[in-house]
């Protein structure tokens, strides 16, 4: 393989752009699917600000139907799999080797091919928008919309071929943190000792490698029908575009859980903290945690209520529908147990936990009201879906993950964020919040369809709309001080130390940032809360509290060395999904480096001499 893996140097070190390029450091690739996700995050945000400029007022002409429909389609497609997914990736990469004592995840450049494919399938998506061939079907595409008859242009290929490279890279990284967390944690850390954010990464992991298959399926069925001849959803050859909506919400539905379990388990670390108290109910906490995973597949049908079913399906999917919130209202009054009696600290990163407790219930009860049939007869298709949606993944997930963000950038940077920038952050983003999205419960109820891109006056909803708008306002300035907030503080932040928050796992007990090694000594726990029992051991003994260890010479530690190939492999992967768009022959050519790769990629030693090993 030497003339294969000699045709570039070997990387030796971590510095520069090609030392970003080619790392298998975990923090490192935390933080690049964190900066690409933040980034399209202001993008859809830009996108949700020209959607609300739009409807306004009534009769706008700000924006004609064709842009509209691409805005919106883009805005919730890069919502969900491109911003609340990578972002909850990023913490997964950077927490999840610290918080169970271990160096690395098992896969390093399976780590970094997971990153590398997500970027570029972002950027094939987005390159769309350069050929002027966007996606005008949805975030949902449902058939027939998707049909060459309604949809004659490459929009809907680059839509579904983005998705699929996506899903590559989901897969691809839930299944080396589905084994970094079964095989590599520091010893006496038994299952029911780790913290709740890794099971709740575990769970999600999980439900990924289960779910994106199927609507792995629905795709490749829908490049076939529109550009093979198939008719898997042609109603005129004998399908059924029914077929895509039960392909689509039998992976969405474990979707909505894929987004939302990762920030759960940011706030059970973050009250803990904050609240100086174990987490209430820490048993009951995982099972519910595993039960929400296992219903998340018995509940799709309820998007499909109006679909005509028949009774005993409505029947059985709104006894399910209803269930599930069980498990999850116990998660909710967990976390309340957890504060009850507690001596609160009102931080930055507590408010935001506190902020997404008081809107995902807003959320959740809005949802199991789609239980109930008749009502959801009236509800579906409307802004109440919307109001939904949001409370559930902006109030839910987003104000969890902005949680962690606040939680975890000292022990990312070294620095703190400030505080006091943080606090407006928090009520800006809170009252920009709940200002867009409540109103929509009602201009929903009013019969505001979802989807259409004006209205005429004497319906009556110019008023509601235009409160939403003026939350999207707020929101925006709220999202600006966070980006200041980040930029002064990395600046110019105060030193944070390597225990801020006197938090309780084992990240905590190392320097910050990390080393590359994470921990000179594999440390060895002995129960649920491991850096909150050693420290308050050495105060009941009377003894200092031990520092963080004493950085050693990283090269008396086996660590992987960095490798190019996987951001090779990756190009190879995009560029197959590239050549059905152009020319089959890019494909072949794509084919070719995808190969190349993986062989230079498995014949590669693990470490390099003369390298940071």
């Amino acid at each position: 393989m030497a003339s294969i893996t000699g045709v570039i140097a070997r990387p030796t070190g971590y510095t520069g752009l090609w030392g970003w390029i080619t790392t298998v450091d975990h923090k490192r690739i935390g933080v690049l699917y964190g900066v690409t996700a933040f980034i399209m995050f202001l993008i859809a945000g830009l996108e949700a600000g020209a959607i609300r400029a739009q409807l306004a007022q009534p009769d706008s002409t700000l924006i004609g139907p064709e842009t509209f429909n691409r805005l919106f389609t883009m805005h919730a497609t890069a919502m969900v799999f491109m911003v609340i997914m990578p972002l909850s990736a990023s913490f997964f990469n950077f927490v999840v080797p610290l918080a169970i004592g271990a160096r690395d995840v098992a896969f390093p450049r399976l780590n970094a091919f997971s990153y590398w494919v997500f970027l570029f399938g972002t950027l094939l998506m987005h390159a769309s928008f350069l050929v002027g061939q966007v996606p005008d079907a949805g975030w949902f595409s449902y058939a027939n919309l998707t049909s060459t008859t309604y949809s004659p242009n490459d929009g809907l290929d680059f839509w579904a071929l983005g998705l699929l490279v996506l899903g590559v890279s989901s897969v691809a990284a839930a299944l080396n943190f589905m084994v970094t967390i079964i095989n590599m944690r520091c010893p006496g850390m038994t299952m029911m000792r780790m913290p709740v954010f890794i099971w709740m990464t575990l769970i999600t992991s999980i439900l990924l490698v289960l779910a994106f298959p199927v609507i792995t399926v629905g795709l490749v069925e829908l490049v076939l029908d529109r550009n093979f001849g198939t008719h898997f959803f042609d109603t005129s050859g004998g399908g059924d575009p029914i077929l895509w909506q039960h392909l689509f919400w039998v992976f969405g539905h474990p979707e909505v859980y894929i987004l939302i379990l990762p920030p759960m388990g940011v706030v059970s670390e973050i009250l803990p903290t904050f609240s100086r108290k174990p987490l209430f109910g820490y048993p009951v906490v995982i099972f519910s945690g595993i039960v929400i995973g296992f219903m998340s597949w018995a509940v799709w049908s309820h998007h499909m209520f109006t679909t005509g079913m028949g009774p005993t399906a409505l029947t059985v999917f709104t006894i399910t529908t209803m269930l599930i919130a069980v498990p999850t209202g116990v998660k909710i009054f967990n976390w309340i147990g957890t504060m009850w009696g507690g001596s609160i600290e009102f931080k930055t990163p507590m408010l935001f936990a506190i902020g997404f407790i008081s809107l995902f219930i807003i959320g959740g009860l809005s949802g199991v009201s789609h239980a109930v049939a008749p009502s959801d007869f009236q509800q579906q298709d409307t802004y109440y879906i919307v109001a939904h949606i949001h409370y559930v993944l902006f109030g839910g997930s987003i104000f969890g993950i902005l949680a962690g963000m606040y939680y975890w950038f000292p022990k990312l940077t070294g620095r703190m964020m400030g505080e006091g920038l943080g606090k407006w952050n928090f009520w800006l983003t809170f009252i920009g919040m709940n200002l867009t999205f409540f109103p929509m419960h009602y201009v929903g109820l009013n019969g505001m369809p979802r989807r259409i891109y004006t209205y005429g006056e004497e319906f009556g909803w110019g008023l509601l709309n235009s409160l939403s708008s003026l939350g999207y306002v707020v929101l925006f300035i709220g999202m600006l001080l966070l980006v200041i907030n980040i930029i002064k503080s990395l600046r110019n932040g105060r030193v944070a130390g390597h225990d801020p928050w006197d938090a309780p796992t084992l990240e905590w007990s190392i320097s910050s940032p990390p080393p590359v090694y994470n921990f000179a000594e594999i440390p060895r726990v002995e129960g649920r809360d491991p850096y909150w029992t050693t420290k308050r051991r050495a105060e009941a003994a009377g003894q200092p509290v031990a520092g963080p260890e004493a950085r050693v010479d990283v090269s008396t530690i086996h660590m992987p060395s960095p490798s190019y190939w996987p951001a090779f492999a990756a190009v190879g992967v995009v560029l197959i999904a590239a050549g059905l768009l152009t020319h089959y022959g890019l494909s072949f050519v794509g084919g070719v480096i995808a190969l190349l790769g993986t062989i230079g990629w498995s014949n590669e030693p693990a470490t390099a001499p003369q390298s940071h090993h």
